[in-house]
């Protein structure tokens, strides 16, 4: 996808979102060990909250959770007014601690999925996406809050692959993603030593973006989407998808795909330079989510 087609796909959400939203919907069919649907859709202001809800299972992905996270996704991506999306886990204790070792038959054939075997962690949401973390993130887990732009975890919260210890590989992005976000030594550090580590070294290394009391993730994760989405959107989407799909690329090929989203958003910028010329964002007013 080119930084102009993104802007382009991003109109839609650019649209004003309406306060009066739906309630939880749920997703899925019950579990039959949790008696409740495994993820749940909610409209909250301008975010679509998806929310594991496996409590029974430290919030572990089975085949028909997975199924139903590739649903979410799909409702995200169609819903106009979801400007970004929140992704969490029920219950507090866990964000969500990888596939569900004890269901791994119920993976079927979903280990070859395009969209990945966790739902949807082999594509690229069009907007931006937010994990908030309380608990465990672990083995899958942790690669689903890597699939998001940003992650808010509580002080309290433990990321790491221990699936290292029973021979069960990354494939839903990990050996990918975390390379990208921390560099490759540090990586290579979390993935061959399948080491658990506290929030805070997390955050030193920048894998966590931002960290909160316990309790306060979701909070904070639904407030940064609000603000998030008060910035002029197709601007904000172009950038973003120039900095994705150009990581990796020469740099006069990546400066080539950031220029593309120029003509499609020059007159977002000039009305932008206008509203700074008559007087707003002085001082840095406004500025940061």
């Amino acid at each position: 996808m080119t930084a102009g087609g993104a802007a382009g796909s991003g109109a839609k959400a650019a649209a004003a979102w309406t306060g009066a939203r739906p309630p939880a919907e749920p997703i899925g069919a019950d579990d039959s060990q949790g008696g409740r649907a495994p993820v749940l859709y909610e409209c909250r202001g301008a975010a679509a909250l998806i929310t594991i809800d496996r409590q029974h299972r430290r919030n572990a992905v089975d085949g028909p959770t997975a199924v139903a996270l590739h649903e979410a996704y799909r409702r995200f991506e169609a819903d106009d007014d979801a400007r970004a999306m929140v992704l969490t886990g029920a219950g507090g204790v866990a964000f969500c601690a990888g596939a569900d070792l004890q269901a791994i038959a119920s993976f079927g054939d979903r280990l070859a999925a395009p969209e990945g075997p966790m739902g949807f962690s082999r594509l690229t949401p069009s907007k931006p996406t937010i994990a908030a973390i309380s608990g465990f993130a672990l083995a899958g887990g942790l690669e689903l809050a890597l699939w998001c732009d940003l992650r808010i975890a509580t002080e309290d919260s433990r990321l790491g692959f221990p699936e290292r210890r029973w021979g069960v590989p990354l494939i839903d992005g990990g050996t990918q993603r975390l390379p990208r976000i921390v560099g490759l030594g540090r990586a290579l550090d979390i993935i061959l030593t399948g080491r658990i580590m506290g929030a805070a070294e997390a955050h030193s290394i920048g894998l966590v973006t931002e960290l909160v009391p316990p309790g306060g993730h979701l909070d904070r994760a639904l407030e940064l989407a609000d603000n998030l989405a008060r910035f002029p959107q197709r601007t904000m989407l172009a950038d973003r998808a120039a900095a994705i799909h150009g990581l990796g690329l020469p740099l006069h090929e990546g400066l080539a795909l950031e220029a593309q989203a120029g003509p499609d958003v020059y007159e977002d910028a000039i009305r932008g330079a206008a509203r700074f010329a008559g007087g707003e964002g002085r001082g840095g007013a406004g500025a940061g989510a």
